[in-house]
């Protein structure tokens, strides 16, 4: 920052304007990485838990934290090697139904990608411990339109049946919401 940028403003405190504006970027970039979970037990083996039967119960909430839809997902995972395909079945609460098919690609050391119709792109994931994090772009109907939502998607297994999964939404960096989930292996 050069003092011609705040002629008016005192060296200390361009000093320490610049001091916050780092602090400010800094703080967000923080936050865990899959790496912070790698001792954590049991093990998430996504080809294990993701193959069979499963049942998720989940919320949308919008940023306030208000719940605005709940769903069932009945879903079935499959897995040849190192490929993966988990075929899910939404009903929401208002009576609406989704599909969706994921097809899953182990990397090799806790890397995966991901497709799905109505994911743009691919969607990448990296596990360790108990955890895995996704991150991808879903383009998610509102109201006759098509939105391109950035989806942060981590999942914790509890036990050999139980996963949990919380995602955030958000769009050109704003947080538009969260979605939560509790799976439960048949």
């Amino acid at each position: 920052m050069s003092h011609t940028s705040f002629p008016l403003l005192s060296s200390p405190l361009r000093r320490a304007i610049l001091g916050v504006a780092v602090a400010l970027s800094l703080t967000g970039c923080a936050g865990p990485t899959v790496q912070d979970y790698a001792k954590e037990l049991p093990q998430l083996n996504l080809s294990q838990y993701f193959n069979g039967p499963l049942t998720a119960h989940g919320i949308f909430t919008d940023r306030s934290g208000k719940v605005i839809k709940r769903f069932t997902v009945r879903m079935t995972g499959r897995w040849n090697s190192e490929q993966g395909t988990l075929e899910e079945h939404f009903v929401y609460s208002d009576g609406s139904t989704q599909q969706r098919v994921w097809h899953i690609q182990h990397l090799g050391d806790g890397r995966y990608s991901g497709r799905a119709d109505d994911v743009v792109g691919e969607a990448q994931g990296k596990s360790a411990g108990n955890a895995i994090r996704w991150t991808y772009v879903l383009a998610l109907p509102v109201d006759g339109k098509v939105w391109n939502v950035n989806m942060d998607d981590w999942m914790y297994l509890m036990d050999e049946r139980t996963l949990l999964n919380r995602t955030s939404m958000s769009k050109f960096g704003v947080h538009l919401g969260d979605v939560t989930l509790a799976f439960v292996k048949e």
